[in-house]
């Protein structure tokens, strides 16, 4: 059997205490190195062999889907988990919620936990939605006095109409999720666990799962959320843990740990790509520029590199400050340290909040006028040689609203003219600053954008 690092069986413990709510200031989620070990047999035969000579001989190798994970979570925190597929995300999360026994380190839980970890989990398909609301509600533990009397709110939130009385093996996907996060958040959980679930709703029930997740942590409910979606893990959490292999790549702020996510990825992208052209003849090495002391906050393969941002109006001036409707332009300064083509500088603008508020670029100007919407020469098709310094301006009239606001810039290669085939040369986050002000008594909007609207009085 799978065994722990100093060779003895690992055993497995797991803690709970969901009698006592813990104060504010305790642990609600406590995961101490915790690893999950699966004994992967070539062929059913192997398996029946280890059972005869279980202790004497092994037929099986050992695959850690985890392995040595810790962190806490306190009362009302959410925890953001994100990794790529394979990266043990969801074998943390069974472990946390209990459907799963770790092979070593310790869990402990204080609190009710409700999870929504697989579409229909809980769920019998030839049951109605009805039925399977009550099913579901026994198994976390409620009476049915409980449930009648949160079933319209339910009901209510999931919105699938008529279809609460049809057998759940007629729902879609959709249906089916919608069901079980209504029961999940109507039945006051101390601690929700969600696992990639949301993402097979429509867009209008997405909404209101994240309104409904920020009202839970509001009141105290404490959170483990995994999605693909960087800008969810960046707004909806404020720690965030990276998983590569089984294993912690980073623990902290969801905000530095989504750039180390993208960095993630730019690395697989870029061993993708070594491989693509490992039997091309190499390319002399072009000289790498010195370490900075921005180079914490950017990453990318340096054939070219972003060497200057900065933030200007419409005279050309660098400036700080804009107000809606103003020209604001940003201004990069690139250099090519190889013979490169098919560039596309391109920037990124977050709120203080860390809300994307509009990402462009070169190559989305080039689409625009091979589709016939604009004129003008295509970047796209410009070739640079190594050494060569290029300027881009990426200008516009000034639509956001009130707001301190961050510039990330990037220089990519894009070998596909439709973003399918993207290289990451150069990226910097914290590129540039600048703010919004609103003048409350000249143009006054509220929100995060000008939508320039106008009233028109009908009798």
């Amino acid at each position: 059997m799978c065994s722990s690092p100093t060779g003895a069986p690992a055993v497995p413990a797991r803690r709970d205490d969901a009698r006592q709510e813990p104060p504010p200031s305790e642990i609600a989620v406590a995961v101490r190195h915790v690893g999950k070990c699966y004994e992967v047999y070539r062929r059913p035969l192997d398996r029946l062999k280890q059972t005869l000579w279980r202790g004497r001989q092994q037929f099986y190798r050992e695959f850690w889907a985890l392995r040595g994970v810790s962190f806490e979570l306190r009362r009302g925190e959410a925890l953001g988990v994100i990794g790529r597929n394979g990266s043990g995300k969801s074998t943390l999360l069974q472990i946390i919620a209990g459907t799963l026994r770790p092979s070593e380190g310790e869990v402990e839980i204080r609190g009710r936990v409700h999870a929504l970890l697989e579409l229909g989990a809980g769920f019998n398909p030839e049951f109605t939605g009805r039925e399977n609301v009550y099913l579901n509600a026994s198994i976390l533990g409620l009476s049915r006095r409980d449930v009648e009397e949160r079933f319209d709110h339910i009901a209510a939130f999931a919105d699938i109409g008529d279809f609460l009385d049809q057998p759940i093996k007629t729902y879609s996907t959709g249906m089916v999720v919608r069901l079980a996060f209504a029961v999940q958040v109507q039945l006051e959980p101390n601690i929700l666990i969600v696992d990639e679930a949301l993402a097979v709703g429509d867009a209008l029930f997405q909404k209101r799962c994240f309104q409904k997740l920020e009202e839970l942590r509001a009141r105290g409910v404490t959170l483990l959320f995994v999605s693909h979606d960087q800008e969810s893990i960046r707004t909806l959490t404020s720690r965030a843990l990276l998983l590569e292999g089984g294993r912690t790549r980073a623990l902290g702020s969801s905000a530095e740990v989504v750039l180390e996510y993208r960095r993630l990825l730019h690395e697989y992208e870029q061993r993708y790509y070594e491989a693509v052209h490992a039997l091309q003849a190499a390319a002399p090495a072009a000289p790498r520029p010195a370490p900075r002391r921005s180079d914490a906050f950017s990453f990318g393969d340096l054939d070219a590199v972003v060497e200057d941002v900065a933030v200007v109006d419409g005279a050309g001036q660098p400036a700080t400050f804009f107000h809606p409707g103003q020209p604001l332009a940003i201004r990069i300064t690139c250099q090519a340290l190889k013979d490169l083509t098919h560039l596309n500088v391109a920037v990124r603008i977050r709120n203080k909040e860390g809300v994307k508020m509009y990402s462009w670029g070169t190559l989305n100007q080039d689409i625009a006028i091979w589709s016939g919407r604009a004129r003008g020469a295509v970047f796209w098709e410009r070739r640079f040689h190594a050494g060569e310094r290029f300027t881009v301006e990426l200008a516009c009239d000034c639509p956001l609203g009130a707001n301190f606001y961050e510039v990330q810039a990037s220089v990519s290669e894009e070998n596909d003219r439709y973003y399918q085939a993207q290289r990451v040369l150069h990226w910097k986050d914290e590129a540039a600053f600048f703010q919004v002000l609103v003048a409350a008594h000249e143009y006054f909007f509220g929100g995060v954008c000008d939508l320039r609207m106008r009233a028109h009085v009908r009798d």
